[in-house]
Formats: structure tokens, C-alpha cells, sequence
């Protein structure tokens, strides 16, 4: 059994691991003044709530991309299964290279889902997550990753519209039942979720007309994160992958365990 972390902006996401099968995932609030002892009480809880143990846990892999958070959690893994995780870092292996200026300041959540679409289609690949940001990345047929673009979230967008116009309220971010509002509720959820969409939908066709400029094949688009449900069906030809960041962690893992807790 292998315990998979990812610590994001928003949420930590946790998932247990048998062999390559997901077995459970539970999402956290990210919260940065949590202690260890909060942070516990609550894995061990849904743990117990699951019925789920980690005395048999082989190992674990950990990455973050919240600094004050990697510490903590890295000392709760070890307080869960007795030894600490393996922490995603461009010094190890991730089954792709990396061809960014500086690869040390990519988002170690974008690797690792570059590494695991990349795994499973072995072709040129865009690949989307929806999360507190939204980031696209380009990863060539050859397994070669070259970066991306960065776009404020769905969230965000939307927080930002609701603090600074007056006459405007929150929503739910909800697809509307046609694009023209007849209301502002409506207007609003057009904005946003049809706004947001056709950026992303945008941002494919040029990255994809890029990638055909260097002789790559017109490459598959993967979308993931917690946001992506929002906009499917505004980008029809995007494949989704509710946990492809869990999922690469445990290959990550895999590639990058020491020999004594083979699998």
C-alpha cells in the first residue's frame, strides 16, 4: 500500500495506493496554519471513517507547492506509516525531461501530471488542470515537457468580478441554460463559465497550431483538477482525468523508491 500526497493552493488531495490501483482519495482544505496535530487528526479520521490502515503502507510520495505546508505534512506521513515520503523534486525521476529555463521553479504538480498523460498516451500532449490556477502545458510525442501558460482560476475570476463591481453578487458556478442571461445570476454564469471555457478552448488551437510547427502530431488533450467538471462541455475534445495527479505521484513513486520497498 503506498499513501500519495499532493498539497496544492486550495486543496490537499490524498490517495491510497495498492499495487496501481487507487483504492481511495480524500480532498483537504489547504490551510497554512494547521498544525500537525490538526492535520492528523483529520487523515486519521477519514481513514477510520474508510476503513482504510497504513500498518501495511510500503512507503509514500509527497509534493507541494505550498513551502510552509511540505514540512508539516512530510512529518505527518511519517507520523502515519513510520518513515518519511519520497518528496517530488527535478533531481529525481519523473520519465520525462525537462526542457524549461528553470526546472526547479516549475510547479511540481505540472510535472507530475505531465509525466502521467505522457505515460499513458506516449504521444505529443496538451494537458490542463483546473485549479486554483489554470495551467496548460505542452509536452512533445518524444517525452520532452517545454512549459506552458498560467491563467488566473475559475475561482479567482470569479472573486475578483464579485469584490470590485458593486452591483454584482456570487453565483454558483453552474452551466447556464443558454449563452444570452435573461438575468444578472445568468449573465454572470455565462461570464464566467462560457468566459473561462472559450479561454481555455482558445488557448488549445493556438498551442496545438505551435506544437504542429515543430513537426509534432496534433497532440491529445488531458483536463484534470477540481474545476475541470465546469467546463467539459465547453471543450469537448479534452479527455478527462479525475485523479491523473495522484496517479502520476504513484509512478513517480515507483520510478523513484528504493530498492528495499520494491513493489
Amino acid at each position: 500500500m503506498i499513501l500519495a500526497v499532493d498539497i496544492g493552493n486550495s486543496d490537499v488531495v490524498i490517495g491510497i495506493f495498492d499495487d496501481a490501483k487507487l483504492l481511495q482519495s480524500w480532498r483537504l482544505h489547504t490551510r497554512l496554519h494547521q498544525s500537525i496535530d490538526e492535520y492528523e487528526m483529520l487523515v486519521r479520521g477519514m481513514l477510520f471513517a474508510c476503513d482504510y490502515s497504513l500498518e501495511e503502507a510500503k512507503g509514500a510520495v509527497l509534493s507541494s507547492v505550498v513551502p510552509e505546508l511540505t514540512d508539516v505534512f512530510s512529518q505527518l506521513i511519517k507520523n502515519l506509516i513510520g518513515q518519511p515520503p519520497i518528496k517530488v523534486s527535478c533531481e529525481l525521476n519523473f520519465g520525462i525531461e525537462i526542457n524549461t529555463e528553470s526546472p526547479t521553479k516549475v510547479g511540481q504538480d505540472r510535472l507530475i501530471n505531465a509525466a502521467a498523460a505522457y505515460q499513458q498516451y506516449k504521444t505529443s500532449l496538451v494537458i490542463i488542470d483546473c485549479g486554483t490556477a489554470t495551467t496548460i502545458d505542452v509536452v512533445t510525442a518524444e517525452g520532452i515537457f517545454q512549459g506552458g501558460v498560467i491563467c488566473p482560476g475559475l475561482l479567482i475570476s470569479a472573486e475578483v468580478l464579485f469584490s470590485k463591481a458593486a452591483q454584482l453578487f456570487q453565483v454558483n458556478l453552474e452551466m447556464p441554460k443558454q449563452l444570452i442571461g435573461k438575468n444578472t445570476t445568468e449573465s454572470l454564469q455565462s461570464g464566467l463559465i462560457y468566459g473561462y471555457g472559450g479561454m481555455i478552448e482558445s488557448l488549445i488551437e493556438k498551442l496545438a497550431e505551435e506544437i504542429k510547427q515543430q513537426n509534432q502530431p496534433n497532440p491529445k488533450v488531458v483536463i484534470t483538477g477540481g474545476l475541470a467538471t465546469k467546463i467539459l462541455p465547453i471543450v469537448p475534445k479534452a479527455i478527462f482525468h479525475e485523479d491523473l495527479t495522484l496517479r502520476g505521484l504513484y509512478l513517480f513513486y515507483v520510478m523513484n523508491m528504493p530498492a528495499d520497498n520494491k513493489i
